[in-house]
């Protein structure tokens, strides 16, 4: 297999991963066809993955741009991914001219394209770091030089933490990250459930399976254990919610069945 010149030599392009995966359902080229063969295979099960991704990103839009008319200028978007059309930046950056962004990422494939990305944008940057060390993400260069913790922060955790299994302790590492954050923060979160999924359990757990055997288990959570991330701050109306009902742009009775599948909510620190 040939490598492209944009993927670094760092990586292995023989095995499948999470964030080019994501890249694939969102329509992106910056995969390889080891992503797209197990993304297919996840997708033999559930058909409607690219819908819930698509769902994913015009929530994490809509929240950017309520947060910005809330007056918030600084964004931390924790497990960002690969650039795609209408990331954190630059619809914070539309909204409120000067506002800074923080992305973070564990892939060297999504962490060397945001820094291509983002080259000449002197209010956005990227870090390498881990959600499950917050203190590795709150002490970054990235974060130091760029966000005033003193101040109020959107912290985005858009489809990542059901990629965090409960023996590495996610309320804790959220927690840790609130702890920071000034009063006015926003918690920005969506979370995968079988909850909302039009098709029976044990089919969508074929699809659990398929990121299961590639070693990043996807861990689906009721709404009531999605709703602990959210301790410590007030929701945001209409709450935590399926992603298209939250303050949506379109009439959400259009939008595709599964991109009701897993919830999504803002919450405010007091």
């Amino acid at each position: 297999m040939e490598r492209p010149a944009w993927a670094p030599r760092s990586i292995d392009i023989s095995v499948p991963s999470v964030s080019r995966m994501y890249d694939f359902y969102l329509g992106g080229s910056h995969n390889f066809e080891v992503d797209r063969r197990t993304a297919r295979k996840a997708m033999e099960y559930m058909p409607g993955l690219p819908k819930i991704m698509q769902a994913n990103r015009a929530f994490m839009r809509r929240a950017v741009r309520f947060a910005a008319g809330e007056g918030v200028t600084q964004f931390l978007d924790i497990g960002s991914g690969i650039p795609t059309f209408g990331n954190v930046h630059e619809v914070a950056q539309q909204a409120r001219p000067g506002a800074r962004v923080v992305y973070v990422d564990n892939d060297p494939v999504a962490v060397a394209h945001s820094q291509a990305v983002l080259q000449g944008n002197p209010d956005a940057d990227i870090a390498a770091a881990d959600l499950r060390r917050p203190q590795q993400i709150l002490t970054s260069p990235q974060v130091e030089g760029l966000i005033d913790l003193k101040r109020p922060v959107a912290l985005l955790l858009v489809a990542i933490l059901h990629f965090v299994e409960d023996t590495d302790d996610p309320y804790s590492a959220v927690a840790e990250l609130s702890a920071a954050l000034a009063p006015g923060s926003l918690l920005v979160l969506t979370h995968a459930s079988y909850e909302g999924i039009p098709l029976p359990q044990e089919r969508a757990e074929g699809a659990v399976d398929v990121y299961r055997n590639i070693r990043n288990p996807l861990i689906m959570r009721s709404r009531d254990e999605v709703a602990r991330f959210f301790e410590g701050y007030d929701m945001v109306e209409p709450g935590l919610v399926p992603m298209p009902e939250w303050r949506p742009d379109t009439a959400p009775e259009d939008e595709d069945p599964y991109s009701f599948a897993g919830f999504g909510g803002v919450g405010r620190a007091a």
